[in-house]
């Protein structure tokens, strides 16, 4: 990921989950809120209800997937959590990825596209 750095302090995740905007799937939760960085960062979070070690990694994997080939759409400056649900293991790769285009759309956190003029 080129431009994101990890989000590691408990902290900051207390924080996004307090005053952060939210958009809700099936499969995850994204919490964001605009920060002066130069960059973003991004934190994961995988419950112990969704299984063992190895679905929760299963689940961090297609998550960090996700963001990584939608980094170059993402506005930087944003600090962002996503909380892994159930579903996320099982899900087809496609349907995850359009809730998580459908999201951060959402959310606004995508660039303008070129051909489009701001209003």
């Amino acid at each position: 990921m080129k431009h994101t750095v990890p989000l590691k302090q408990n902290h900051e995740f207390r924080r996004l989950y307090s005053k952060g905007k939210s958009g809700v799937c099936p499969y995850f939760v994204i919490y964001c809120r605009k920060t002066g960085r130069p960059v973003s960062r991004l934190g994961i979070t995988t419950g112990l209800k969704l299984g063992n070690a190895v679905k929760r990694n299963r689940a961090r994997r297609r998550i960090r997937e996700l963001y990584r080939t939608h980094e170059g759409e993402l506005l930087p400056g944003y600090d962002i959590v996503i909380v892994a649900r159930a579903r996320v293991i099982y899900g087809r790769y496609g349907e995850l990825e359009r809730s998580f285009a459908r999201l951060v759309k959402k959310l606004e956190l995508t660039r303008a596209p070129k051909g489009d003029k701001p209003r």
